[in-house]
């Protein structure tokens, strides 16, 4: 469950084609077009919100096409827009002052769960992914899709199509360290940098919180591809990554989470369960 086009390939790209290779039903839910995402090909910056909202529906087929994904849909089939955001801090967002009345954070969170335990009770998942309550940087359509997906999963379970495993993204604070570290020494030069001592964003946590790390190196090349095809959102070199902030990010191949719903399964080395569907 993802807020916007290319939030799925960002946050867990390599965990998706991971999945669909091994011969899983994977089901992407995206909650708006991202009608009002930062353009990043000065091409098409004309384009308005609505063209955008529609040319991104094309970068997330093509993207799931790269990761092996056949089931993704629109919450709703749409219903619901883009929100918009304000950067407050480093990597950190919060919402925007003049917010569509037609967008996501203001739906109502019962009549946007119900429409997700449609697709929940026909689809019958063992695992559902979703951000931390904080929307991994503070993003209002993020902390909308974190409320909306935990209140479906409950609702579901009323309903009697419960959810044995739920899990929020989640990246380990070593990680993260080591990740800054190595950018500060190596990164494009057409890129930035964070300063090591800036704060995290909410999906960076104590690396004991993250429970379960999905190791798929292997479908790398992938996410890659996935990452290019959100070209209006996404610039990748090699294996680092910008936003429209410009700052540069590491492209994992292994993925974190924490398990908050349901059984943790067989633990590997450092003692991180290894499989979602465990």
């Amino acid at each position: 469950m993802h807020a916007h086009p290319d939030d799925e390939t960002l946050t867990m790209g390599a965990t998706l084609a991971h999945y669909a290779a091994a011969g899983a039903r994977v089901t992407l839910v995206t909650c708006t077009l991202g009608q009002l995402g930062e353009v990043m090909v000065p091409q098409l910056a004309h384009l308005s919100p609505d063209q955008l909202g529609e040319h991104r529906r094309g970068e997330l087929a093509a993207a799931m096409a790269e990761l092996g994904v056949s089931d993704h849909r629109l919450l709703a089939g749409g219903r619901w827009r883009d929100s918009g955001m304000v950067w407050v801090g480093p990597g950190i967002a919060g919402v925007a002052p003049d917010a569509d009345p037609r967008s996501f954070a203001l739906a109502d969170v019962d009549e946007a769960a119900a429409a997700l335990v449609d697709v929940i009770t026909q689809v019958r998942p063992r695992a559902v992914v979703t951000y931390d309550p904080a929307g991994g940087y503070g993003h209002p359509d993020h902390v909308q899709a974190h409320r909306v997906t935990m209140r479906a999963v409950a609702l579901a379970g009323a309903q009697g199509a419960p959810v044995a495993k739920v899990y929020w993204v989640r990246t380990p604070r070593s990680w993260a360290q080591r990740e800054r570290t190595a950018l500060q020494a190596n990164h494009p030069a057409s890129m930035t940098v964070r300063a090591l001592e800036d704060p995290m964003p909410s999906v960076v946590a104590d690396d004991e919180v993250v429970t379960t790390a999905v190791e798929a190196r292997e479908q790398l090349g992938r996410k890659l591809a996935a990452l290019r095809a959100h070209a209006t959102q996404v610039r990748v070199e090699g294996e680092v990554l910008a936003l429209s902030d410009g700052v540069a990010q590491a492209v994992r191949a292994t993925e974190g989470f924490e398990l908050v719903v349901g059984p943790l399964g067989p633990t590997g080395d450092g003692g991180r369960e290894r499989d979602l569907l465990a």
